[in-house]
């Protein structure tokens, strides 16, 4: 199993005010871990445009198109979380996680993400995480 979710890929204290913003900070942890080449943070702006990425409980799950997939290195996910919320298309996105699935390793992705979320027990424990490390006993099971 590969590790998807790595300290340096989690921000605590989102500093985005737009859903544009908010893209281009989760998608430049994944390129900060060498996860993507840069083109694919385009590709997530790109994605977001023909559907939005908004899931429902604070979170928004950005990625690239499928014609994006060659720009991916390696499955990762990144987290940022936004103290005031962003408004994602008139929704409130308090998390966003920035997803890089190469193949098709990101329904694994999404299946875990998915049930994080909709354990409210869970979305408490990130909304109050101190450190990145507490984000990763909550996500790291998120693996391929």
């Amino acid at each position: 199993m590969a590790e998807v979710l790595t300290a340096e890929a989690v921000i605590l204290n989102g500093s985005a005010t737009t859903r544009e913003e908010a893209i281009d900070e989760a998608g430049r942890l994944l390129v900060a871990v060498g996860a993507v080449e840069d083109s694919y943070v385009a590709a997530m702006h790109e994605r977001e445009t023909s559907v939005s990425t908004y899931m429902g409980n604070g979170l928004a799950i950005p990625h690239g198109t499928n014609e994006a997939k060659p720009a991916i290195r390696r499955t990762a996910i990144s987290f940022v979380r936004y103290s005031q919320a962003v408004d994602w298309k008139g929704q409130p996105a308090e998390f966003v996680v920035g997803i890089a699935g190469a193949g098709d390793d990101h329904l694994t992705v999404l299946s875990r993400l998915a049930e994080v979320f909709t354990d409210e027990g869970e979305i408490a424990r990130l909304r109050s995480a101190t450190s990145a490390d507490e984000v990763l006993a909550i996500l790291g099971t998120v693996s391929v």
